[in-house]
């Protein structure tokens, strides 16, 4: 089939058309420049969905699906899986917490392999991103990885960040450490009916506490949700909303927008710097028995040196 009869097919909701496109963009086909082409413009909203694991990212996304089907919303969903090290591929982990929404036609999810890039999310995200907004997907979700403190790349990308935290998962200070914490624009306390869940709220208000904002800057409000049993999800769904609301109020969307560009030429750049740049076994092997050392290395890979 050719590109235009699959995007044709995909926008009618042809799931197997989607994972076609998607593919195409992820692996650098020959055809990839001409689904670029051809599938733009959308307004989704983009929702990033991030944290630590274990504190039930994928159950959170599960609820959120219900809960924009029941509004009558189309629902894309990219789960970031870390990379097999023998395969390349994704687990699927997140696609299983998901099964509900599995025949649903109003819901795609795909599971995205980070293929070794870094940040929490895959080089090609937000090429996914531009696919399923261009054909047609109200809300665009998009799961992180389980990050560290420093992984913040879902920033640039998503209208939306969820930072989710959960009970017995660090002490308070955690809190109050600078890094993924401070690019949150909602932050969901999940498995709220845990011990220390009072807790995990009232370090987050001191943290607010903390920060200094000017009149009619967003202040991120603190949602508690028991996500596999959907509890707290409508106001979770309402915080999004008024988030939303506030970035179309302004300018605010139209810088989140040129970010997530921005963001998504880097990320391309760096996939082909990865390829163009990979290492030959044998030059590792060359370090490794201590016949050059690494700087003259790197210098043979970028062809500074003979």
């Amino acid at each position: 089939m050719k590109v235009p009869d699959l995007v044709a097919a995909a926008r009618a909701g042809d799931r197997r058309a989607t994972a076609r496109l998607i593919s195409m963009l992820e692996n650098g086909t020959a055809e990839a420049p001409e689904v670029a082409r051809l599938v733009k413009g959308g307004d989704a909203t983009i929702v990033g969905v991030t944290g630590s694991p274990g504190v039930g990212k994928s159950t959170l996304v599960s609820a959120l699906i219900g809960a924009w089907r029941e509004a009558g919303l189309r629902v894309g969903v990219l789960a970031v899986d870390p990379s097999s090290p023998f395969t390349g591929g994704a687990i699927l982990g997140d696609r299983v917490r998901m099964a509900d929404h599995a025949l649903d036609p109003g819901v795609y999810i795909r599971s995205v392999a980070t293929r070794g890039h870094l940040g929490g999310l895959a080089a090609t995200t937000g090429a996914a991103v531009r696919l399923l907004e261009g054909l047609g997907f109200d809300v665009v979700i998009v799961e992180t990885v389980g990050v560290g403190q420093a992984e913040v790349e879902i920033a640039a990308l998503a209208d939306t960040t969820l930072l989710l935290l959960a009970p017995g998962m660090g002490d308070g200070i955690q809190a109050v450490k600078a890094g993924v914490v401070e690019i949150a624009d909602v932050y969901v306390v999940n498995k709220a009916d845990r011990p220390g869940a009072e807790g995990t709220v009232r370090d987050l208000r001191a943290l607010m506490s903390l920060v200094r904002r000017e009149p009619g800057e967003w202040r991120q409000p603190i949602c508690s949700t028991v996500a596999s049993e959907a509890k707290g999800i409508d106001d979770l769904v309402a915080a999004i909303g008024k988030h939303r609301d506030w970035l179309a109020g302004g300018d605010h969307l139209a810088v989140k927008r040129r970010r997530r560009a921005a963001a998504e030429i880097r990320a391309r750049v760096d996939a082909e710097l990865r390829r163009r740049y990979a290492v030959p076994e044998a030059l590792a092997e060359q370090v490794a028995n201590g016949e050059t050392d690494v700087a003259s290395a790197v210098g043979r890979v970028l062809g500074d040196t003979a």
